[in-house]
């Protein structure tokens, strides 16, 4: 297990944006995404994995939690980062509303919510972990809330697949749960993937025939939105 909150990049470097996970599988992915969006441009990473085994083991986000993780967010800051971005689903919320003086912390699966809401209709928030679902329903009806549009939303657990993230068998994750998100689609008019490791899974079924939505690369673009613009219109 990594339990670590120093940042995952030369201290001479002082990257202004850090990313916070719970499993150290995302710092390829969000490499590879700054690699691709915004190259060059220095970034941290903070690995937490403990955070997201203390909620599995109570069965939701505790105070214990919540100031550890306020605690690993002000450490950022100290390091130098300005905007911290929750790669974690289940404590996305928690890290929004934290006391972090001196950085503006967001949660990486918000602009999805959002495109969500927008897209509207039947919506479809699918998660590997029971945890993740809560969060992630309140986020796409706050969503819902500012658009007005006409909107249902269902919620779906796909058990059995977390196993093999867990053990570093990511291939059979993501196919696990494309095999899971075809039923799905098929009452759906949209399709929200609660989890940022979840992502690959919609590469996989990308003949559905409905809309899959991930987080990671909504969510780096708007990391850097401010912080590079330039980058963005490259």
């Amino acid at each position: 297990m990594t339990s670590t909150s120093q940042l995952n990049t030369p201290r001479t470097q002082r990257p202004s944006l850090v990313f916070l996970h719970t499993s150290p599988a995302h710092i390829a992915t969000f490499n590879r995404l700054r690699d691709q969006i915004a190259p060059g441009m220095p970034i941290g990473h903070i690995v937490r994995e403990d955070l997201l085994c203390a909620v599995q083991k109570a069965g939701a986000v505790s105070i214990a939690v919540e100031l550890k993780l306020e605690e690993a967010l002000n450490e950022a800051v100290r390091a130098g980062a300005t905007r911290i971005v929750c790669t974690c689903s289940t404590l996305g919320g928690v890290a929004e509303r934290a006391d972090v003086p001196g950085a503006h912390v967001m949660r990486i699966d918000r602009p999805m919510g959002e495109q969500a809401a927008w897209i509207g209709g039947r919506i479809a928030v699918c998660a590997a972990l029971p945890e993740t679902i809560g969060p992630t329903l309140s986020l796409v009806e706050e969503e819902i809330s500012k658009t007005g549009r006409f909107t249902t939303v269902q919620a779906r657990v796909f058990d059995g697949v977390w196993e093999d993230f867990r053990e570093g068998r990511l291939r059979d994750y993501h196919e696990g749960i494309a095999v899971r998100l075809r039923d799905v689609a098929m009452t759906a008019d949209v399709v929200v993937l609660a989890q940022a490791s979840m992502a690959p899974a919609a590469e996989i079924c990308g003949d559905i025939g409905v809309p899959v939505l991930s987080s990671p690369v909504t969510g780096f673009k708007a990391a850097i939105a401010e912080i590079a613009p330039e980058m963005l219109s490259a």
